[in-house]
């Protein structure tokens, strides 16, 4: 525990020296105990260097987030995707966010391969390469492997290294930073500072096990096999561990490359409307959608096909989700307010007492003026966005992983429209929300779901009563998006808090007897 504070000491004087409190407190009240807090932590009896940044607010935030390495880049684009933490403004600064650090050496790249995967495998690995690109987690190498004898070229992607012990040493610092604030200004409580905290703690932990990614790569490669212009990289599992990933080497373009795309005569209009196609197929078929497709995270292979890489942040939507999603875009684009306030009603989204009809005309003043904007100005995403405003207003409780899906909506048809500016959301969207609830409204899938269901029923009956209290817990967390109280996190972000609370208690019995000794001496 000392060495947390030690460390938060360091944290707190890189974040003291920086402009970070200066531009959060422009969108959030900081209190005055911060303010204080922050001004002793960057004393310094050296004269501060002056940095002009001649660059916007969001640059600026970036830039200083940037500099204190992997902890706070993961840090501000964990919170980049939750609005209803830090509110609108804050979370769209930091969607500027980059992950992009100085690679580190290739002598040290090829000696932790060799350590997880072994000499034998090491040595069938021919031609590594110099860094292609680094990020604050990890850096690729392009390689050669030999594939039950074929020469096949990789991409290799490594953890850095010491990433794991960094990262966790900063973040049980912050932990402790988070507990002591919420201990001492109570009003900060209701950010859930700590929960927030062990969250991305949580996450970024998985993502530092690239075995994890590599499954997510592999569930993404299984849904989408028979989609036409679409093909997640291959994983190759025996050179893949738990810091080295191993997957085919694309050879292509990456997508903002646009101008080199249309050289090659690929029609870059198609490829704006067939990602924005997939992307929604993914979601409202699969549940399972990559929530990363920033530009430089999208390939084009030389015959078209649409590449992703970086599974390191998936989305997934429930079945009642789903339907959901499908049903209220579809309702949007029918112009069918009274039906999209039936499906929030009747998927429990918001309270039974709410008028329906009060609804539809809270959903109308939503979707009239979009039809009155021009094709290049409608957003599904934005949509979304206004949808989740109002309908908070009828006590719709916080769907985080639906906001997650809404801010790659708005990413995903960013990409799209930079591809073809003229892009038309509805008419792209349409024909795939159209199919999929055909689909799922065909009386024989209808029965296939039926006796599926019932037999699972049929099989866990003993079990009953337990099931409905897990379910009961785990539908409290997706609506509040807070940790399941029966998960191993719980009992985990538990532990710690009683470790901090014991801490702090000792820390303050100490501080007291060292001033009753101080009385009594002097």
């Amino acid at each position: 525990m000392i060495k947390r504070l030690f460390i938060l000491f360091r944290i707190g004087r890189k974040l003291a020296q920086s402009e970070i409190l200066d531009i959060f407190s422009k969108f959030h009240t900081v209190p005055k105990t911060i303010k204080i807090l922050f001004y002793f932590l960057s004393f310094s009896f050296t004269k501060k260097t002056e940095v002009k940044y001649n660059i916007d607010e969001n640059e600026k935030l970036s830039t200083s987030l940037q500099s204190m390495g992997t902890t706070f880049i993961k840090l501000g684009q964990f919170l980049a995707t939750r609005p209803d933490i830090i509110g609108e403004d804050l979370s769209k600064q930091l969607e500027t966010l980059q992950d992009k650090l100085p690679p580190f050496p290739l002598h040290d790249a090829k000696e932790i391969i060799k350590k997880d995967l072994g000499d034998q495998l090491f040595g069938s690995i021919i031609n590594i390469s110099e860094p292609v690109a680094a990020a604050s987690i990890a850096q690729v190498h392009k390689a050669q492997i030999n594939d039950n004898g074929t020469i096949k070229d990789v991409a290799i992607k490594i953890l850095r290294p010491e990433i794991k012990k960094i990262f966790n040493e900063e973040i049980d610092a912050l932990l402790f930073f988070a507990f002591l604030i919420e201990s001492f200004i109570k009003k900060t409580k209701r950010l859930k500072l700590v929960e927030v905290t062990f969250l991305l703690k949580e996450i970024t932990n998985h993502e530092m096990d690239l075995r994890f990614e590599a499954a997510a790569a592999n569930e993404y490669a299984e849904n989408t096999k028979n989609d036409n212009g679409f093909k997640v990289p291959k994983i190759y599992w025996s050179f893949t561990s738990e810091n080295v990933m191993t997957l085919d080497w694309i050879d292509g373009n990456s997508i903002r490359e646009t101008e080199v795309l249309q050289k090659q005569n690929i029609d870059t209009n198609q490829i704006a409307t067939d990602i924005i196609q997939h992307f929604l197929r993914h979601a409202v078929r699969d549940g399972f959608f990559h929530a990363d497709m920033h530009q430089g995270n999208i390939f084009i292979d030389r015959s078209g096909t649409i590449v992703p890489i970086d599974f390191g942040i998936m989305g997934r939507l429930d079945k009642l989700n789903k339907r959901f999603l499908a049903e209220i875009l579809y309702g949007f684009v029918q112009r069918d307010y009274k039906k999209v306030a039936e499906v929030h009603l009747l998927a429990g989204l918001v309270p039974k007492s709410v008028p329906v009809d009060e609804l539809a005309q809270a959903l109308r003043s939503i979707g009239e003026p979009i039809f009155g904007q021009t094709v290049k100005d409608i957003s599904g995403g934005k949509l979304l966005k206004q949808l989740f405003d109002v309908t908070e207003k009828f006590n719709m409780q916080t769907q985080p992983q639906l906001l997650l899906l809404q801010k790659t909506m708005v990413v995903v048809e960013g990409v799209a429209r930079k591809l073809n500016p003229n892009t038309n959301i509805w008419e792209t969207s349409k024909p795939v929300l159209e199919n999929w609830l055909k689909e799922t409204k065909d009386p024989i899938n209808t029965i296939n779901d039926t006796l599926k269901n019932t037999t699972e029923v049929i099989k866990r009956l003993p079990e009953f009563p337990e099931i409905m209290d897990k379910a009961n817990q785990a539908l409290s967390f997706l609506a509040s998006g807070q940790i399941p109280q029966n998960s191993n996190s719980f009992s985990a972000l538990n532990e710690a808090k009683s470790e901090m609370t014991a801490f702090r208690n000792q820390t303050a019995i100490g501080l007291l007897l060292l001033v009753i000794l101080a009385l009594l001496v002097f």
